[in-house]
């Protein structure tokens, strides 16, 4: 059975990221699963999971941007920042404060969107599965404890209201997010109510991007199962397409085989190095994957030191 790889799945509601990974383990036969960035239960949308060999890949790709598109809904607080939540304050807009807003055209969320958008530190939620000396924080919070969580840099590269409605209570506004790595959408519809005094949480929240994948080419758990007792298993990619946004390196047939016996080469191109972050590379020969690797100095000289080797596998 096929097992190697990554597929593209679309979480469906209710389901955690390590339910999606029992899933789709089950589906073909091995244990060897993993997912790339968690998705909260009530959220739904782009999960990839990686099975088999393809494991050996997902470290590469933890830095991906993601984007999402989420339902904030202003006038109420919860613990969690969600729907899932107790409602910890009510203060939804009055009759009166919600004919100003829509004659501005909702000029005050606009502006509180624009202000959010700016954020440069976020506070994870106490509810999330940032880890606090190897416990998770929503373990923590469970408890009654309070969590000791740090500010982590992110970047929020677009935030774009899509729609702006008004349901039996406050105030419902659809929005786009691109950010980076380690950004809360529940602490961004948090942080926008705040901004404008009414407090706010996610009513829904769906993964539409991650890295260079989208949800429109991911699958339902029934899509599938359906395949799968077909006999099709065409829904399994190449684990080696994750990491096609690395800059490549084209070995000729020596530094292919030096590779492959582990024996150091100069870095085939000229490159600088700056403090001890590493640069990544697609080494290839003949359109084939053979390592990731990283130029590093030895001894005076540019050497390309290998990260991965997939030759072999």
């Amino acid at each position: 059975m096929i097992q190697d790889g990554f597929i593209l799945v679309d979480k469906p509601e209710g389901w955690t990221s390590f339910k999606t990974d029992r899933f789709v383990g089950k589906l073909l036969g091995t244990r060897k699963v993993g997912h790339l960035g968690t998705l909260d239960p009530f959220a739904t949308g782009l999960l990839p999971v990686f099975v088999g060999k393809g494991l050996k890949f997902l470290r590469f790709c933890e830095g991906f941007d993601k984007g999402y598109s989420c339902r904030c809904i202003f006038g109420a607080t919860t613990d969690t920042m969600d729907k899932t939540g107790e409602i910890t304050s009510e203060n939804y807009p009055s009759s009166d404060v919600l004919e100003q807003l829509e004659k501005s055209d909702y000029e005050l969320i606009r502006s509180a969107v624009l202000k959010v958008k700016e954020t440069k530190e976020q506070l994870p939620p106490a509810y999330s599965a940032k880890k606090i000396d190897g416990v998770k924080a929503y373990e923590l919070a469970r408890k009654g404890e309070m969590p000791d969580l740090k500010p982590a840099k992110i970047t929020i590269y677009s935030l774009d209201i899509t729609d702006i409605s008004k349901p039996e209570k406050g105030i419902a506004i659809d929005f786009d997010c691109m950010c980076s790595k380690g950004t809360y959408i529940r602490t961004i519809c948090s942080d926008l109510g705040d901004v404008t005094g009414f407090g706010a949480y996610a009513e829904s929240l769906r993964r539409t991007v991650n890295g260079q994948f989208n949800v429109k080419d991911a699958y339902t758990p029934e899509q599938l199962e359906k395949m799968a007792e077909a006999g099709d298993f065409s829904f399994v990619r190449d684990a080696a397409e994750t990491i096609s946004f690395l800059p490549e390196i084209k070995l000729d047939p020596k530094q292919t085989k030096d590779i492959k016996f582990g024996r150091k080469i100069a870095f085939p191109i000229d490159v600088k190095i700056e403090g001890e972050e590493r640069i990544y590379y697609r080494a290839t020969s003949e359109d084939k994957l053979i390592a990731v690797v990283f130029p590093a100095i030895e001894n005076g000289s540019l050497v390309m030191r290998i990260e991965r080797l997939y030759a072999h596998d």
